[in-house]
């Protein structure tokens, strides 16, 4: 194969690629589900980077600045296991937020000492933002780690299983 096939193979892929993902994106890229996963994930990486960087005093501002639309995603993020989950909700939030914050944690170790250089500064940017939209659209925008991919569009309605029973008439001869 030459250079220049592999080439126009590799630029295909990657727009197919591109278009999938764009596509996933723009199903379902503002929900309610989707914002309050984004939210969550970017309290999670400022809690993991105040204790490991002792910003704990930064942290309590950012949460108090933003009590309302914390709760308000917080209790949107609850719908979402809800309904997904049903009686399992709590167990799978529970299991969410810790995954969560080990693998932002697992990240931090990897990152090294540069890990505070790089992430403190996020506290001065989520100061400077003025409202809870913003807040949103920041987390939005920001790449943050996330332990698994959730169905953030909606969560499922319970699905029913009817199930159907068919007897079967046997006439015996004699």
């Amino acid at each position: 194969m030459s250079f220049s096939r592999f080439l126009a193979a590799g630029v295909l892929a990657a727009g197919v690629l591109h278009s999938s993902a764009s596509f996933a994106a723009s199903e379902c890229g503002h929900s309610p589900a989707h914002e309050a996963f984004n939210v969550q994930g970017l309290k999670s990486e400022l809690m993991v980077t105040a204790l490991s960087c002792g910003a704990q005093d930064r942290y309590n501002a950012f949460v108090a600045k933003f009590r309302t639309t914390l709760l308000r995603e917080e209790e949107r993020l609850n719908g979402y296991f809800r309904t997904t989950y049903g009686r399992r909700a709590q167990q799978e939030h529970d299991d969410y937020i810790t995954q969560l914050a080990n693998v932002q944690s697992e990240r931090g170790l990897q990152s090294g000492t540069i890990f505070c250089q790089q992430r403190l500064a996020m506290f001065d940017e989520v100061n400077a933002l003025e409202s809870g939209e913003d807040l949103s659209s920041y987390s939005d925008a920001k790449d943050v780690t996330q332990p698994a991919s959730f169905e953030t569009c909606a969560a499922p309605s319970a699905s029913r299983s009817t199930h159907t029973t068919t007897r079967r008439r046997t006439t015996r001869r004699a």
